[in-house]
């Protein structure tokens, strides 16, 4: 056995005529288990809610979304969805037009995004499965469907005959304006369905029928502003961007669920990074219990140390006793806490013992990867404090 390894573990399990090194001991264990299991359930509690947040999205957005990059709208060919179609990975598609529009409600104004959709749409999204009120708007009609916060904004029911709701769209063209009645296309369109998501979502759209709003933009039967798509799970989606890129010429931008909402990914990304340095920073002050625990048991252990070295022992040898405990007792502190850690995130799992609402328990995740994170941070951690205290074991302090 290796002769430093052999002496530390006899260290790290054997108690100190000295009551007071004793307690230091436990001391600085306590903290090592007690920092990783708080990091653990920190990290826990953080991916429940990145996954609670995202959820809000991941169900409604597209696997892909296809838009030109040339301008707002493009042409499709009926050969181009054919290969769009055959690509290997896709498992549908859907068409959409999509254009910041002026709505009108018994004297109220507001203007929010126009998204018309076509049959197919369904089967990409699961809005229709967010339907707070009334139903999804059927193929080739003036039906919309409107976000709670529109129909808040707008004191809206459905089907509502008395009061019209219209949609005015700026035409295209240049030259001047002589009436205003000759600035907009406008409609009357009527609300079948009232969707609930978050607060930002439901204020941001109005569906309606593929053809109504190509018609109010004044678009050709294949101009359309993107292409939705949900892939099959497992699809390459390298291979699939390389083949909607052959069939545009390059003229278009593909992006995925995480592109389409950057914004939310960055900031969830930033926080996770800042909890964690914060919890690393408590874990690090914790470790300051774990130098002085290793150099007290070094003063107290000199004379020992003192015979070894007159025995012929190298002074590396006797640093890496106290290097090879301190790291021991990260290990070993690290796999209680983590013990301790996931223990508590999966009652919390099963049981839901605290609420952040009567009717929604506070959201954590079990996952592997943060259980290799916290044990690497514990044990480079731990290793460099250990890495410190042992370098106090020097000749000057034997003679």
């Amino acid at each position: 056995m290796n002769f430093p390894l052999y002496i530390a573990k006899r260290y790290i399990f054997s108690k100190s005529s000295n009551n007071a090194i004793n307690i230091i001991n436990r001391i600085a264990s306590m903290g090592v288990i007690v920092g990783a299991m708080a990091l653990f359930v920190v990290l826990s509690v953080f991916s429940g809610l990145k996954d609670f947040s995202l959820s809000f999205t991941s169900d409604i957005d597209p696997d892909f979304k296809v838009s030109s990059t040339l301008g707002k709208s493009f042409f499709v060919t009926p050969k181009q969805e054919k290969e769009i179609a055959n690509i290997e990975g896709v498992a549908t598609y859907t068409k959409v037009v999509e254009e910041r529009v002026l709505f009108t409600f018994n004297g109220k104004q507001e203007v929010t995004y126009l998204k018309g959709v076509d049959s197919t749409f369904n089967t990409v999204s699961n809005f229709n499965r967010k339907i707070f009120k009334g139903e999804w708007l059927k193929p080739n009609t003036y039906q919309v469907v409107v976000g709670w916060g529109t129909a808040e904004k707008f004191s809206m029911g459905l089907l509502d005959y008395k009061n019209a709701f219209e949609v005015f769209v700026p035409k295209p063209g240049k030259g001047a304006i002589e009436r205003p009645d000759q600035a907009f296309n406008s409609e009357e369109v009527f609300p079948v369905g009232i969707y609930a998501i978050s607060e930002d979502l439901d204020s941001k759209y109005v569906f309606a029928d593929l053809g109504l709003a190509q018609e109010l933009l004044e678009y050709k039967t294949n101009q359309i502003s993107s292409i939705e798509m949900r892939l099959k799970k497992g699809a390459d989606e390298h291979f699939i961007i390389n083949k909607l890129q052959s069939i545009f010429n390059n003229k278009i931008t593909v992006k995925n669920k995480e592109q389409l909402n950057e914004s939310l990914y960055k900031m969830l990304n930033t926080e996770n990074i800042a909890v964690y340095l914060i919890f690393t920073l408590v874990i690090i002050v914790a470790l300051f219990n774990l130098i002085g625990a290793l150099i007290m048991m070094i003063l107290d252990k000199k004379g020992n140390l003192k015979t070894l070295f007159n025995l012929g022992t190298d002074i590396n040898d006797l640093r890496n006793i106290f290097l090879l405990q301190g790291t021991l007792l990260s290990v070993f502190g690290g796999i209680i806490g983590l013990l301790l850690g996931v223990v508590i995130v999966l009652l919390q799992q099963q049981f839901q013992y605290i609420m952040i609402t009567p009717t929604l328990a506070y959201p954590v995740i079990f996952n592997f990867e943060n259980v290799l994170i916290v044990m690497a941070t514990i044990v480079t951690l731990g290793f460099i404090a250990s890495l410190i205290a042992s370098s106090r074991v020097t000749k000057k302090l034997l003679d």
